[in-house]
């Protein structure tokens, strides 16, 4: 088994990579670093004649990198990240169809397949929430949220982060849960309110719940599972499931239209959607739930039976024009306020 080492290696690497070769299987992933380099040890493992050239990026970044270099891709597969952006890709030709088995997909995963005609696959799903840290708020005397309203709330001054929805892809499942929840127009107003309390708009969907954790910002907005994961490091940060209910997220893998080493990109896609594989997550404080029916689901993933789910329209959000457009908007009526 190569080790961890090696993985480094390889991410250099690939960050001065020009193309792959039949020997080389280049990956970004969009899942935390962890999880990212279990996958990669895992695979070479089984496929010692396969280096795996990954670098980590988040869904925009690298739906920017797959639009720049359609037509000579230097990327064969991406996997992980919020699935809007996989979908928006295979929308526009820059992903293609894998072929691989989904029959012992949950529902939710086998959707994704469907919408984007096979071109991305599900291989996890995970609630959008918001997290705060109980010690801040007990020290400077605010109550705790209970809904996406309160965040609103005049008490939150300087106290909410989250990311930018034009390089998260999180903070873009959290604008389409708004304007699916309230509607466009009382969307913008509410992220714009909302907005007012925020101190910074990161580029990472996972960094707002860390900075929480560390008692850097009162509350943060995020995937319920990554909240999770740091309140069981022993951080003090509780998730809270909005009582308008809220948005979720389906990960997905994607083979790139024109990748150098397709039997390659293809044994990874079928790798990562096995149930013992996805069972793995945990070993990383990734606590996802697995979209292979047959998986091991931790025991400290969120129960998303419990959650006030709302009917996320994957296929509406995850069109190209859809998201550009409110983005635009989004820039327009939020971000410019915080210049």
């Amino acid at each position: 088994m190569k080790k961890l080492g090696m993985v480094s290696l390889a991410v250099m690497t690939f960050a001065g990579a020009t193309a792959a070769t039949a020997d080389e299987l280049s990956v970004v992933c969009s899942a935390e670093q962890e999880w990212c380099d279990l996958m990669v040890e895992a695979f070479e493992a089984e496929n010692p004649d396969t280096d795996v050239l990954m670098v980590r990026k988040s869904t925009g970044e690298t739906l920017a990198q797959v639009r720049a270099e359609a037509g000579n891709p230097k990327i064969d597969v991406w996997w992980g990240g919020t699935g809007d952006p996989h979908l928006i890709a295979a929308e526009e030709g820059l992903s293609q169809p894998s072929g691989v088995d989904t029959s012992d997909l949950l529902g939710w995963a086998q959707n994704m397949s469907a919408i984007s005609g096979g071109k991305t696959v599900g291989i996890y799903a995970g609630a959008l929430a918001m997290a705060y840290n109980s010690e801040i708020l007990a020290e400077k005397n605010i109550a705790s949220p209970a809904c996406w309203s309160d965040l609103e709330d005049p008490r939150f001054a300087g106290e909410i982060q989250v990311a930018n929805p034009n390089s998260s892809g999180t903070a873009y499942t959290e604008l389409a849960t708004f304007v699916q929840l309230f509607g466009e127009d009382e969307a913008y107003a509410k992220l714009a309110t909302i907005g007012k309390n925020v101190n910074s708009y990161t580029k990472s969907g996972s960094a707002p719940s860390k900075a929480a954790a560390r008692g850097e910002t009162g509350v943060s907005i995020g995937f319920m599972h990554d909240m999770v994961k740091l309140a069981s490091q022993g951080f003090p940060l509780v998730a809270v499931a909005p009582c308008e209910g809220t948005g979720y997220e389906v990960g997905a893998v994607s083979i790139i239209e024109g990748a150098r080493n397709f039997d390659a990109a293809k044994a990874w896609v079928e790798f990562s959607l096995r149930a013992d594989i996805q069972s793995r997550a945990p070993e990383t404080g990734s606590f996802q739930v697995p979209s292979n029916s047959n998986a091991e689901v931790a025991p400290e993933s969120p129960d998303l039976a419990s959650i006030k789910l709302i009917d996320y329209d994957f296929a509406t959000y995850g069109s190209s024009e859809t998201r550009a457009r409110l983005l635009a908007r989004w820039d327009s009526d939020v971000g410019n306020l915080a210049q």
